[in-house]
Parts: structure tokens; C-alpha cells; sequence
């Protein structure tokens, strides 16, 4: 609605304007990224369309956020580069996905930066802004000042020592880079100064009343995660938010004496949604501005929760403050996070299961996908991803229910009919009960999609499959059709409607599959109001052959994907490891003092009621001689060892280990999950050898 009409809540709107949080493209879209915004998006969007609405799905890469600008630095190539490969990957990945964008395009495109760019330009003559210099963390390495995510240090709340200036990635904290211990630069290691520097703000607090008339007594009914976060932001008051940052990549700031700076992302960002627009508008010849400043245009914004602030306070700020007839969304229905086997999602750790490689490596199997991130869907709280679950429900849902419904009618149908369809007749109570009953679900299943609960709206779809199944083990017509035909026909004519109806229903959901099921049943499916009736297959109507919708997943599949992540896991492990500091200096007089020598391994045995304690005999050149060494827990089998080579201090004083003397020291090296392996020389050598 317009700015100044936000309190006329109930509406008929003539358009929907839906957007979807803007990716970083900085890396590939991951399973979280799905479930927290674009399945829902689509989902709502699909249907928004089968109901004849007139509708304008927005999509594009985030191009301008810092950490485009540190993969980069990372990678030693330009940001450029980095966003022309993301974006095409992200693009494409999409379009495989099945999402039905109206235009995704990206921030770095030309029409974008004009439009950003005249945004700030008219908030800037007309005074909207603060102008303050302030002292911000500076890298004398590099000589430039650093945006929050150039900042890593210790989070105050968690101890994580990685925490970003703006977010801890363990956690989940907001921070500001002030709040972190020992902060330094992402970029050189080097330890902060803080030197002046003039930015631009646009004053939050001037908009408080507004806002909380708008969402706090306006839109009660959003979702409460949204709702709870914007009243506890407004409760505690708002405060100018920068909206430029000294950078050499984004938007450059269009005003005299802003040389070296950018928009800040979390105003560029937003903008994006009417650039893209503008960019769509224009090929089609249709007019933007109807998206953005008609009363009767909904717009809605598919985000996940951690982009709530921007979407509920900053950007309709930024709409309050320009004004001309700019609308603000009647929904923002944020979901939660979505975890993968019990640990956070995370792109810097590579924990996450990506789009592109799921669709190289699950052709196909776009849908169930899709089903079982919306039947798991985090829309109240975190929810949980595991590859157990999603073989679950494809094999107990989807195969099981959905599609063993759907195969079982279809091959009877051919079976007893050769595929023509019988007439609905000679009704019993039963029958007309199940009538009642599946016709109620085209409604039912809408009014969830309308109100965001896309979670349950798939769950209704499922029952749907359900109550086929029900109906039809109880009629059971593989044994009706040679003592009872004509019931039979009353029967096979029902089920063929709940087919057809799920082949309706099913498409905003499971887009790939209804097509398929459609095709295979030759219903031409115009609109949502068709599922309305109860025929939609014509008495003498032929379906297709049969084939079937959902495949099992078999054990292997899984497996492979566990292991998998396991192995990124050790990977992470790896990486994360750091070596013990290094002992204070000796002398090289005392170094020599120590006597390092290789000897021959002949026997290896435990110590009798010592756990811990191995007894090696060792050939030293010279003689035999004993070691006990504590690292009997690495090697349960101590005869690996016989035969082999070892390192060993041979000028240790004997000591007496559980009644055994030790007549010197086996040298062991710790890895970095604290298991000690003996070092042995990368060839054989002479016993007795010295080691220096």
C-alpha cells in the first residue's frame, strides 16, 4: 500500500510484486538458502498464477557485499571476476531448480547503478541524511579502512575467535566490530587503528512512530519470528544507520568529496528490486512504476531471518524517505534457519549441501527436493536437514503414498479399460463421503499457501494422496472387478478424480512431477479453480501409459552423501588445526647434548596391566636394548610396528616403567587430533644411525 494509506488493511489488489532475498555471489546457493526463502517464493508464486493473479516474481545476485570482495583477495583475482562466475552459477542452478523468475539479473548491472546511485542522490539534496565523521578501524598494512566483514576477532558472547564485525557465524550474534576482542584485519592479520573518516546516515530513529504504526498495530498477523524481532529492534530504539562505507567496489557515492566510497550494501542491495524491475518493465514495454507506487499492488518479501531488520526497518525507511507514492510490503514472511546434520549450515567451512552439485548429482530429482525442504521447512523455528530424512520421505511419502496411488490407478486403468476412464456413477455413501471430502482440499490447500504455512499446505496435499490410498484399499477393485464389474467402474472413475485433482494441486509444490502426472493423464491444467470439480476426467477420456513419478533411494545413495560431509568435516578439522607455539630457544651446545639414533623394532608387546604402555625391543647397532613408550592406545596391534624403523633418544637416563626399565625414548609425533604416531626415517637405514 502507499506509505500514507498503510492503515487500510483489508484490500482487492489488481497485481502481486514478489521479491527474493538477493544471494551473495560470492559462492554457490546452498539447501538453507532454499528452505529459508526461494522454495517458498516459488511455491507462493506458482500458485499466485494458477489463480489468474496478475504477478511479477523479482530475483538477482547481491554483487557489491564485502564478501565478494574478500573472495577475491583470497583468490588474487578482481571482484568482477568473482561475480561473473557466482552469478552465471547461481543463475543456472535456478533455472535447473525449476524457480519461475520474471527476470533475475544482478546489482553490477548499468541500469541498477543509475538507479541506486539517483536513489541516494535525491535523499542527499533533499537533506534525508546525517553527515558525521567518525573514527572506524583502519589496516596501516593496507592502508584503508575496513567494513565490518573485513574484521575478524574473538566473539564476546560465544569465544569463537573467527566472529566477523558485523555477525558471529557460530553463534548466530549480531556485533558491530566494536564488541570484539582483539579485532584485526580479515585481509592482512594486522593488529587496528582507527582513524577519522565522514559517512552518510540516514536517521532511523525520525521514522520510529511511523514504523511502529505501520507493523506494530498494522500487521499483527505477520508471522511472529518477523513481528517479535522488529518490536524488540523498535523497543530498544533505532539509530542513524551508515549507508555508505569506504570501498573500492560497489555503487560509487554520488555526491562532491565522496571519492573512495560506496553505497553501503544494505542500501544498494534493496534497490535492486526496482532496478530489476525497471530492467523487466523495459523489454516487455510494460511500466515499472504501477509495481512500485500502485495501492493496488501487493508486495511481498521472501527473505530468511537474518535479513528481517533490512527488510521490515531499513528499506521501508529508505522508501518513507523518498517518497513518491513508493508502496511498502503487506508481508515479509522470514523463515528460520535450516541446519544439515545436526551443525550449522556454513559456506566458509564448506558445510552445506549445494544446489548445483545436488542437481549434477540427483538428475531429475528436483521435486523431491523441493517436497522435502517445504515438508521440513523452518517457519517458526531452526529446522534440521539430514539425508536419512530426505530418503524417508521420498521413499514413505512420496514413492510410497503420492506415487504408488498414482501408479496402482493408472496401470488398473489400462488393466481392465485400456486406459479409458469409466463414468462416476451409481454412487454409494461412501463414495459421496470421499466426494465431500477431496473437494474441499483445492481450498483448503489454497488458504495455507495464502497465509505463508507452506509447511502444512504440503502435508494437505499428502493427505490428499492418503485419502486415495484409504479409498482404495478399501474398495479393493483387483478383486471387485470379476464378482462386482460395475462397482468396480464406481470405484476406478473416484480414484481417476483424486488423481487428477493431485496432478492440479501438486504444481505449485512439485512443479516437474504434476507436469509428468498431467501429461500422463492428458489433463490440460488452466487454472487452480479447475480442481474445483469433481469430474476433471471425462467418462471415455484415454490417459496415457503409466510411468512412475518417484524412484526409490536406495541405502548407497545416502550413505555416499554422508560420507561426504564426513570428509568435509575432517577437512574442517584439519584446517582448523594449529601447532603448539614453540618451546623457548636452547642452545646448540645443549642441543648436541641430546643422543638421537634409528634402531630396528624386533619385538612389540603390551605391558602386562598398563593400558597405555608398549614394550619395544629395540636393535640400536650395538646391542639390544628396552623402551617402554606410552602410545599403546594408537596401535592396539603392537606387531604393525615389528620390523620397522623408529626414532629413539638413547642418552635418557633408565627409569622403571610398571617394574620394566626404559633405557631410553621412542620419538612419537601428535597429530592434530592428539594421536601419537612413532617417527620412523623415510627409508631403512643402519641401525644405530644418528639423527642431527
Amino acid at each position: 500500500m502507499h506509505l500514507e494509506n498503510f492503515a487500510k488493511m483489508e484490500k482487492n489488489f489488481k497485481r502481486y510484486l514478489i521479491t527474493t532475498a538477493l544471494p551473495y555471489a560470492n559462492g554457490p546457493v546452498h539447501i538453507g538458502h532454499l528452505a529459508g526463502v526461494y522454495v517458498p517464493a516459488d511455491t507462493y508464486v506458482r500458485y499466485l498464477r494458477m489463480k489468474g493473479e496478475d504477478v511479477l516474481f523479482i530475483g538477482g545476485s547481491d554483487e557489491h557485499g564485502v564478501p565478494v570482495t574478500i573472495k577475491a583477495e583470497k583468490e588474487g583475482v578482481t571482484p568482477q571476476d568473482i561475480v561473473d562466475r557466482y552469478h552465471e552459477m547461481i543463475k543456472k542452478s535456478f533455472e535447473d531448480f525449476g524457480m519461475s523468475y520474471d527476470i533475475y539479473s544482478r546489482t553490477t548491472s548499468k541500469i541498477h547503478h543509475a538507479t541506486a546511485a539517483e536513489f541516494f542522490e535525491k535523499l542527499y539534496k533533499e537533506g534525508k541524511f546525517i553527515e558525521k565523521e567518525t573514527e572506524q578501524f583502519f589496516d596501516p598494512e593496507r592502508n584503508k579502512f575496513l567494513s565490518d566483514r573485513y574484521i575478524i576477532g574473538t566473539c564476546p558472547k560465544c569465544g569463537n575467535d573467527r566472529a566477523y564485525g558485523d555477525q558471529c557465524e557460530k553463534c548466530g550474534s549480531t556485533l558491530s566490530p566494536e564488541e570484539l576482542i582483539d579485532p584485526h584485519s580479515a585481509i592482512s592479520g594486522a593488529k587496528l587503528v582507527k582513524k577519522m573518516t565522514k559517512h552518510w546516515y540516514l536517521p532511523l530513529e525520525q521514522y520510529e512512530t511511523w514504523l511502529r504504526q505501520w507493523i506494530l498495530e498494522g500487521h499483527k498477523e505477520w508471522k511472529t519470528n518477523v513481528y517479535g524481532q522488529v518490536k524488540s529492534w523498535l523497543d530498544g530504539g533505532l539509530q542513524p544507520r551508515a549507508v555508505t562505507r569506504d570501498l573500492d567496489w560497489g555503487v560509487p557515492v554520488p555526491v562532491k568529496g565522496a571519492e573512495g566510497k560506496v553505497l553501503y550494501v544494505w542500501f544498494d542491495a534493496p534497490i535492486g528490486y526496482i532496478s530489476n524491475t525497471k530492467e523487466i518493465c523495459e523489454k516487455r514495454g510494460d511500466n515499472w512504476e504501477k509495481w512500485w507506487k500502485s495501492d493496488d499492488t501487493k508486495m511481498v518479501h521472501f527473505i530468511g531471518k537474518d535479513n528481517i531488520v533490512f527488510h521490515c526497518i531499513i528499506f521501508p525507511c529508505m522508501l518513507k524517505a523518498y517518497g513518491d507514492g513508493y508502496i511498502v510490503p503487506e508481508n515479509v514472511p522470514a523463515n528460520e534457519f535450516l541446519n544439515l546434520e545436526n551443525d550449522k549450515i556454513s559456506t566458509s567451512r564448506n558445510w552445506a549441501v549445494w544446489l548445483h552439485e545436488y542437481l549434477q548429482e540427483f538428475p531429475g530429482k528436483q521435486d523431491i527436493l523441493r517436497y522435502v525442504l517445504t515438508a521440513n521447512a523452518p517457519e517458526t523455528k531452526d529446522n534440521n536437514f539430514t539425508w536419512k530424512d530426505y530418503q524417508d520421505r521420498n521413499n514413505n511419502e512420496l514413492l510410497a503414498i503420492f506415487g504408488n496411488f498414482v501408479n496402482r490407478i493408472l496401470v488398473l486403468t489400462h488393466k481392465y479399460y485400456e486406459g479409458a476412464v469409466p463414468a462416476l456413477e451409481n454412487l454409494n455413501d461412501r463414495d459421496k463421503e470421499v466426494i465431500a471430502e477431496m473437494n474441499q482440499y483445492p481450498e483448503k490447500i489454497g488458504k495455507l499457501i495464502e497465509n505463508y504455512k507452506f509447511r502444512e499446505g504440503v502435508s494437505e496435499l499428502m493427505n490428499l494422496a492418503r485419502l486415495g490410498n484409504r479409498y482404495l484399499t478399501e474398495n479393493e477393485p483387483w478383486k471387485q472387478f470379476k464378482t462386482d464389474p460395475e462397482r468396480t467402474k464406481t470405484v476406478m472413475a473416484l480414484s481417476l478424480q483424486i488423481v487428477a485433482k493431485l496432478a492440479i494441486l501438486s504444481e505449485p509444490f512439485l512443479p516437474f512431477s504434476a507436469k509428468k502426472l498431467q501429461k500422463m493423464i492428458g489433463l490440460e491444467v488452466t487454472s487452480w479453480n479447475q480442481a474445483d470439480a469433481t469430474i476433471l476426467l471425462n467418462a471415455g477420456h484415454v490417459i496415457g501409459q503409466p510411468e512412475l513419478l518417484f524412484e526409490k533411494i536406495e541405502d548407497s545413495v545416502v550413505e555416499a552423501q554422508i560420507k561426504k560431509l564426513e570428509d568435509t568435516k575432517k577437512q574442517n578439522e584439519l584446517n582448523a588445526w594449529k601447532p603448539n607455539e614453540v618451546k623457548p630457544n636452547v642452545s646448540f651446545d645443549d642441543f648436541m647434548k641430546v643422543d638421537i639414533r634409528v634402531g630396528t623394532v624386533l619385538e612389540c608387546t603390551k605391558v602386562p596391566k598398563a593400558d597405555k604402555l608398549l614394550q619395544f625391543l629395540i636393535d640400536d647397532g650395538m646391542e639390544k636394548r628396552t623402551i617402554v613408550s606410552g602410545i599403546a592406545k594408537y596401535y592396539p596391534d603392537p606387531q604393525v610396528l615389528v620390523g620397522k624403523q623408529v626414532c629413539f633418544i638413547a642418552n635418557f637416563e633408565p627409569r622403571k616403567l610398571k617394574g620394566v626399565e626404559s633405557q631410553g625414548m621412542i620419538l612419537s609425533a601428535e597429530d592434530k587430533d592428539g594421536r601419537l604416531v612413532v617417527v620412523t626415517p623415510s627409508q631403512m637405514v643402519a641401525p644405530g644411525c644418528n639423527v642431527g
